[in-house]
């Protein structure tokens, strides 16, 4: 199998056309796109950072490999070739658990069945790879992969072209619009997401695998318990801080234990249509994340938001006037999608997959709850 860097570089060709094919220049910041106000405009220029070296670390992986039993070593096969080590490191004791050899035991079940399991197998640690866990800033909380073919790739709401952004993904570009007036969605619909996750944006599903056309038939399986230990373990190594961002009930209730002192908590509801029209575009998130960043890693460590191909120019400072928000509203290629306004029928986004999923499930929770 693959190695772990092979893979991230087989998966750069899948970034939206134009968003990450021009270097910066070594002078150039981020700041005036997404930055706090400042005194003097400074020209925009999308970045994708190079990740930070990786920290020294003891980890041993072979002699850790060398410990473990035969059928362990099979049963862990994914996890010892495509697991970052950054992660790996931490996570091995969890690895070896019962409950998690349960889990492989099932998958492999299931394979061995023949079912179709999304994502496909060489993605399942893809957010391992494109973040490691040296270079989480932000953390994502999603809940199901996406359940058809050519969606689903191990990233929380992100889904490969050629295929659409899914309704939620199409209000979450609509909530970064109300921040940041000047944010252009991907072209052509697209919903492919890696830009974030190499900018420090860990998107996370508590679930990391399900069968093809059966949403949540690996819930409650072993990934929350993985899961749940990558979150717990972001939030006790990156001392600086990170912003989790917790959409919805079910991810609400995955950061009831995250230390608000050090790190920073937000809460909304699901950008789901069946929800989000209860305050997802008015929670102001996507500042508020970049303006908790630039308080522990200055100005350059924010949050580039950009996905699509932008001309530099001079942009106003974000703000909630009237103004900005008005000009949002003009300008927006992505429209808000709610429950009041369905797609159309013949619209090519994965409805169902959403609201035959968790988000749906989330979002019937959350009104319970209103």
């Amino acid at each position: 199998m693959s190695s772990p860097a092979a893979l991230k570089r087989n998966a750069d060709h899948l970034s939206t056309p134009g968003s990450e094919s021009k270097k910066p220049k070594a002078n150039a910041s981020i700041v005036s796109f997404f930055g706090p106000p400042k005194a003097k405009p400074l020209t925009t220029q999308a970045t994708n950072p190079a990740p930070a070296p990786a920290r020294p670390s003891n980890f041993n992986k072979d002699k850790w490999v060398a410990t473990l039993t035969p059928e362990q070593k099979e049963l862990l096969k994914l996890e010892i070739d495509t697991l970052d080590e950054s992660w790996l490191a931490h996570l091995k004791d969890e690895c070896v658990t019962p409950e998690f050899l349960a889990l492989k035991r099932f998958l492999k079940k299931e394979k061995d069945s023949g079912a179709k399991i999304f994502p496909p197998e060489e993605d399942v640690y893809s957010w391992s790879r494109h973040t490691p866990l040296h270079n989480v800033k932000v953390v994502i909380i999603g809940q199901d992969p996406y359940h058809n073919h050519n969606q689903a790739h191990g990233l929380a709401f992100s889904v490969r072209p050629p295929t659409r952004a899914p309704p939620s993904l199409v209000n979450i570009y609509a909530g970064i619009k109300k921040n940041y007036p000047d944010f252009q969605a991907p072209p052509d619909k697209g919903g492919l997401l890696t830009p974030w996750a190499d900018r420090g944006v860990l998107m996370l599903n508590t679930c990391l695998t399900v069968r093809a056309h059966n949403a949540n038939s690996h819930s409650n399986k072993g990934w929350e318990r993985l899961t749940q230990k990558a979150i717990d373990l972001v939030a006790k190594v990156r001392t600086r801080g990170v912003v989790f961002l917790a959409w919805g009930t079910p991810a609400g209730k995955r950061v009831a234990g995250i230390n608000r002192q050090k790190h920073c908590v937000l809460q909304s509801v699901h950008p789901s249509p069946l929800s989000a029209h209860r305050g997802f575009f008015e929670n102001g998130h996507f500042k508020k994340c970049n303006d908790w960043l630039a308080t522990r890693y200055g100005a350059d460590g924010i949050i580039d938001w950009s996905l699509g191909p932008t001309k530099k120019k001079a942009m106003p400072s974000p703000s909630s006037n009237k103004e900005n928000a008005t000009r949002a509203d003009q300008t927006s290629t992505a429209k808000p999608v709610s429950e009041d306004q369905p797609l159309k029928q013949n619209e090519d986004v994965p409805v169902d997959d959403e609201f035959d999923g968790a988000d749906a499930l989330e979002a019937l929770i959350a009104a319970e709850d209103e």
